[in-house]
């Protein structure tokens, strides 16, 4: 009788324990297109917290600008983030999206960083050209007046 009870102890246990959560869908869920761009702008102002601004000063929180912008409270996000976690597949898709459009991003501001990086490299050339030359002209009328 006590092997019965333990089996069906073990069995209830592993059968509840399962991790195959479905939540319902919330009346207020995010549309997935909404929570990508959210996300992708959500994990944009995330890790610009760890950056100092052109006052090399910490002070912004960028994350209330990302939701004050898409107007999504915190509960609002959190019931559908957890809606759609509980669809993995779903989930993995939106969040492969996210990094695409993170990837994009970052392509677009290192051509202007590469543009901006030669423009100074070009003003950095010619100043040092126009160094050369005029100590080259310095050289030349030192030469000339001691004669």
């Amino acid at each position: 009788m006590r092997k019965h009870i333990y089996i069906i102890a073990v069995l209830t246990f592993l059968v509840s324990c399962t991790s195959n959560t479905m939540y319902k869908k919330p009346e207020n869920l995010i549309p997935k297109d909404t929570m990508i761009s959210f996300l992708t702008e959500m994990y944009i102002a995330s890790s610009a917290k760890n950056y100092k601004n052109k006052l090399l000063k910490k002070e912004k929180n960028y994350v209330l600008y990302v939701y004050n912008k898409y107007k999504i409270d915190s509960a609002r996000f959190d019931v559908s983030n957890a809606y759609y976690t509980s669809k993995i597949e779903d989930y993995t898709e939106m969040l492969n999206k996210v990094k695409s459009n993170i990837d994009s991003i970052q392509k677009i501001y290192e051509k202007k960083q590469e543009i901006s990086d030669s423009v100074k490299l070009k003003k950095k050339r010619k100043l040092l050209d126009d160094k050369a030359l005029s100590k080259k002209l310095e050289e030349k009328n030192l030469k000339i007046e001691p004669k």
